[in-house]
C-alpha cells in the first residue's frame, strides 16, 4: 500500500466514515496528531491532543486571539464586573446552536459551572475552578452572573473553560466513561467523534463559525520517519508536532511549509526530594552541575554549542524565557562542572567507593523514569541522561513510562519508586504552576510530581494566588523562580521549540499557541 493512501485506510480500519469529502477535493484534511485524544470532554483533558481537539468541538469562554494576543470570545456580547470584582455578569450572544440544533442559553453556562462545582464530578480540570469560582446564577434567557471567592486581576483570562450542553446530561455530576467523551455535542466550529484508532471532525456552520474545511481526520502518529515521507507524498496535509531532525527534509520541500507552534513548555527532570540521599538540597545540586544540557542537546536534538536560531533554549527555572514571570537573573547552567559537583556530594556526606558514590554505606542506585512519547522529540534522551549519571558516579536503571501509567501515577503523585523523572509542562497564555510546587493539601499541588514540601515557596504561591495586580503577580512568580533554581525539587533542561508542517495547499492556517485551532475557520484547502 502506497503511503499517500495510509491515512485512509487507518480511517476505514477505525469504522470511521469518510463521507463524500475524499483527499484531493480541496474540502477534507488529514493530519498526523501525536497520539488519539483521551477525551472529547473538556473536562477531562489531559494531554495536549485533548486541548487540540476539543478546540475543534467547543468554544471557550474568553480566549486570546492568536496574532493580537487581545482578549476575544465567541459567545458573549458583554459582560461587566460586580459585587466590587469578586463576579463577573456575562450577556451571552443569542442564536447560536449545539451540533444538536437546539440553542446555546445562560443555563448552559451556569450548569458547566454547577457541574464542574459538583464533587461528584471527578474531574482535574474542574479542580482547578473550584478554587475561586462559588456559583453562578441565571438572570434571564442569555444573562447570567458567575461569582468568586475574591477579587483577581485578571478574572476574565481565569475564565477559559468550555461550555457544555445542559440537556446531553442528566445531572451535574458528569463522569468520564459517559458516551459524550467519544462524541461530544459543542458550538465550535466541528462536530467530531473518536474511535478507536482515529477522529473525525465535520465542519458545522453557526451564527458565530463559519468553517471552510468540510472535515478534518486527525491520525495517530507513529513513526516521524513515516508521517515526513506521507506528508511530502501528500497522503496527509498536516503533522502537528515534527521532531527537530526532521524538519530540514521538510523545510527544503517546496510543498510544505514549516510553521511555529508555541507551545510554551518546557522540559524538566524532577527530583524525588523524599528519598535518600535526593532529600539533601547539597545532592540535588551536585546532580544539577552532573548534567551537561549543552552536550544533552547536542547528541538529541542535533543543536550544536553556538549554533544560531536554535530551537532549543535554555531555561533556569519553571517558565519559558518570552513568559513575563521568567526571572533573567537566575542564570541557567549549560554546561557540567564535575569538581563543584563532586564537592558538594562529598559535604552531604556521599561516600566515593570504587568510583561510584555510596549513600549510608550502600551504592547509590537512580531509577529513571522517562515519558515513552518525548523519544520522537529528543531521540535517546532518556539514555544520555542516564549515560552523564554514570560518569557522575551513578549507577541508574533507565525506564520508559507509557502516556497511560503517566497519566494514573505520576501525575498524581504516586510514582514514588522513581528517584528521577523526565517529562515535559506545557502551559497556555494563562501560566499557572501553583500545583507543580505547592504541597499537597486538600485541592492544592495536585500536579506536584514527588509531593515536593517548601514552607517559603507554599507562601510565595500563596502570594501569587492573592495578587490583585500584573505586577505583584509578576513580583510572586520571579520569587518563586529564584527558590526553586536554589532548592532544585526539578533539574530544568529547555524550552524545545515546537514546529507542525502543513502542506502549501492549506491556507489562512492561523496556528494559535497552545490550543492550536482555534482559528480554524480560516483555515482552507485548495490552490
Amino acid at each position: 500500500m502506497a503511503l499517500r493512501d495510509a491515512p485512509i485506510a487507518a480511517a476505514l480500519r477505525a469504522g470511521l466514515a469518510l463521507g463524500v469529502a475524499a483527499l484531493g477535493t480541496g474540502s477534507t484534511l488529514a493530519y498526523f496528531e501525536e497520539s488519539l485524544p483521551t477525551s472529547m470532554n473538556p473536562l477531562y483533558a489531559s494531554a495536549m491532543v485533548d486541548y487540540r481537539s476539543q478546540e475543534l468541538v467547543f468554544d471557550r469562554l474568553w480566549f486570546h486571539d492568536a496574532i493580537t494576543n487581545e482578549l476575544k470570545s465567541r459567545i458573549v456580547e458583554r459582560y461587566e464586573l460586580v459585587d466590587g470584582g469578586k463576579g463577573v455578569r456575562i450577556t451571552l450572544i443569542s442564536g447560536v446552536k449545539w451540533h444538536d440544533g437546539k440553542p446555546m442559553n445562560a443555563k448552559d453556562l451556569c450548569f458547566t459551572v454547577d457541574a464542574m462545582l459538583d464533587k461528584n464530578t471527578p474531574s482535574p480540570v474542574a479542580q482547578e475552578y473550584r478554587q475561586f469560582i462559588t456559583g453562578c446564577e441565571v438572570t434571564s434567557g442569555q444573562v447570567a452572573t458567575i461569582s468568586f471567592n475574591r477579587v483577581f486581576h485578571n478574572p476574565r483570562e481565569r475564565l477559559g473553560f468550555a461550555l457544555l450542553p445542559r440537556e446531553a446530561f442528566e445531572s451535574t455530576a458528569i463522569s468520564p466513561d459517559l458516551e459524550f467523551s467519544a462524541k461530544p455535542i459543542g458550538t465550535g466550529p466541528m462536530k467530531g467523534s473518536r474511535g478507536r484508532r482515529g477522529a473525525i471532525f465535520d465542519a458545522f456552520a453557526n451564527v458565530h463559525h463559519t468553517p471552510q474545511v468540510a472535515q478534518l481526520q486527525l491520525q495517530d502518529a507513529g513513526d516521524p520517519l513515516v508521517q515526513v515521507k506521507t506528508i511530502i507524498n501528500n497522503g496527509v496535509q498536516g503533522i502537528i508536532a515534527v521532531p527537530p531532525p526532521y524538519r530540514p527534509d521538510l523545510s527544503s520541500n517546496d510543498e510544505v511549509a514549516l510553521k511555529s507552534y508555541d507551545l510554551r513548555s518546557w522540559w524538566f527532570i524532577a527530583l524525588n526530594t523524599n528519598k535518600g540521599a535526593l532529600a539533601d538540597p547539597r545532592v540535588r545540586k551536585g546532580l544539577n552541575l552532573a548534567i551537561d544540557r549543552t552536550a544533552l542537546r547536542e547528541f538529541t536534538i542535533g543543536v550544536k554549542a553556538g549554533e544560531e536560531n536554535s530551537p532549543c533554549e535554555f531555561i533556569s527555572g519553571p517558565f519559558v524565557q518570552s513568559s513575563p514571570y521568567y526571572n533573567r537573573a537566575v542564570p541557567t547552567v549549560d554546561r557540567s562542572n564535575k569538581a563543584q559537583a563532586k564537592a558538594l556530594f562529598e559535604e552531604a556526606g556521599l561516600k566515593d567507593t570504587g568510583g561510584r558514590w555510596h549513600y549510608k554505606n550502600a551504592p547509590i542506585t537512580l531509577r529513571v523514569g522517562m515519558l515513552a512519547p518525548l523519544n520522537n522529540e529528543a531521540p535517546d534522551l532518556l539514555s544520555y541522561i542516564g549515560n552523564q549519571l554514570s560518569d557522575a558516579g551513578f549507577d541508574r536503571n533507565d525506564l520508559k513510562i507509557s502516556a497511560d501509567e503517566w497519566k494514573t501515577n505520576v501525575l498524581t503523585g504516586k510514582a514514588t519508586d522513581y528517584d528521577l523523572l523526565i517529562g515535559k509542562w506545557s502551559f497556555g497564555l494563562y501560566e499557572d504552576v501553583n500545583h507543580l510546587f505547592h504541597s499537597r493539601t486538600g485541592n492544592a499541588g495536585k500536579l506536584n510530581l514527588f509531593n515536593y514540601k517548601n514552607a517559603d515557596v507554599d507562601a510565595t504561591l500563596q502570594a501569587y494566588d492573592r495578587a490583585v495586580t500584573d505586577t505583584a503577580a509578576r513580583d510572586a512568580y520571579h520569587k518563586l523562580h529564584t527558590q526553586v533554581a536554589e532548592d532544585l525539587p526539578y533539574l530544568f533542561l529547555w524550552k524545545l521549540d515546537t514546529r507542525s508542517a502543513w502542506r502549501t495547499e492549506v491556507r489562512g492556517n492561523i496556528i494559535s499557541a497552545y490550543y492550536y485551532f482555534t482559528e480554524i475557520d480560516s483555515w482552507k484547502y485548495g490552490r
